[in-house]
């Protein structure tokens, strides 16, 4: 018999704000946190019974303070953290977002935000599949 697997969905934001994207820093006080010190896009998991873009919006809201516009899907991912004991497998679709502000208010899961543009983003330790959206937005919009 295999290992249960907590199966979950997950929405991710690819901010833009003149040729720069959004990303935050996993701090080492988030207790769900599986990449601490590594940069990643915001977001996170929806709630059962929630609507994808509510969800969405509130995760952006909770983790950037940020007002955005939705754009279209960019990317599926997945990735199989475990976190706190629980093996999970994490469905993510990122959405390609806009916004003209740029003053961020950090969660107590984040501890650091930048602005990044295509070489910036590359220097970075970038959790995994946030590297790789954030490569293919930037391929994209050029």
């Amino acid at each position: 018999m295999a290992a249960t697997v907590l199966q979950r969905i997950a929405c991710k934001a690819v901010i833009a704000n003149k040729n720069k994207v959004l990303v935050l820093r996993e701090a080492n006080t988030y207790q769900d946190g599986t990449e601490i010190g590594k940069y990643g896009l915001p977001g996170g998991r929806i709630e059962p019974g929630e609507p994808l873009l509510d969800g969405l919006l509130r995760e952006v809201t909770e983790e950037t303070g940020l007002t955005v516009k939705v754009g279209e899907p960019l990317f599926v991912g997945e990735w199989f953290p475990n976190i706190r004991g629980v093996q999970n497998q994490i469905v993510a679709i990122f959405f390609v977002c806009q916004t003209d502000q740029t003053e961020v208010i950090l969660s107590e899961e984040h501890d650091e935000f930048q602005w990044v543009d295509a070489a910036m983003a590359i220097q970075l330790p970038m959790m995994p599949p946030d590297d790789e959206v954030v490569q293919k937005y930037f391929s994209q919009a050029t």
